[in-house]
């Protein structure tokens, strides 16, 4: 299977405001890989805690993002019938990677790769100054990964493919 531009991708977190919010924005605007291939990316939560972290959105905007637009949501929005296809779905914290996910629409008979990149959740790091550290070396770690996976060979097969995309989160 070759990945055909757009690729879609889903960042999953449990709470949906931290980490995957900072990987779906990252993706977004690092998404014009390699041969033109457009990239976008996507977020959502089990359990959706309704706005993106502050702390976060201001780490985003420190480092010339745009954050307009960004919200935390459910994932049941991209499981029905007129969601997006994802072409691969990222879990960013390990309580969304144990979880039963909902069958994801797919492009015939090829269900999207999925990958768990795991990351340690900034939002909850006391006091202040460690939980703006969290967040900057956390954004280090997703932009990282975004860069690995926009270097990606799209027109690999697809067992090798999912390898790579599961390699970065190791």
């Amino acid at each position: 299977m070759t990945l055909t531009s757009p690729i879609n991708v889903l960042f999953l977190c449990t709470g949906n405001s931290a980490r995957s919010i900072l990987s779906e924005v990252l993706l977004n605007d690092l998404g014009a890989g390699p041969d033109g291939i457009m990239w976008h990316g996507f977020s959502a939560g089990s359990k959706p805690s309704g706005i993106p972290h502050p702390e976060g959105l201001a780490h985003l905007m420190s480092k010339g993002h745009a954050v307009g637009g960004y919200s935390s949501k459910s994932w049941d929005v991209f499981a029905g019938p007129n969601a997006p296809v994802m072409d691969i779905i990222i879990t960013v914290c390990d309580n969304a990677a144990g979880e039963v996910c909902p069958v994801w629409p797919h492009r015939g008979d090829t269900p999207p790769i999925v990958a768990h990149w795991p990351a340690d959740d900034p939002a909850h790091v006391e006091p202040l100054s460690a939980r703006q550290a969290a967040f900057a070396q956390v954004y280090d770690l997703c932009k990282a990964r975004i860069e690995a996976l926009l270097a990606l060979d799209t027109t690999a097969p697809r067992e090798q493919l999912t390898a790579s995309v599961r390699a970065i989160g190791a």
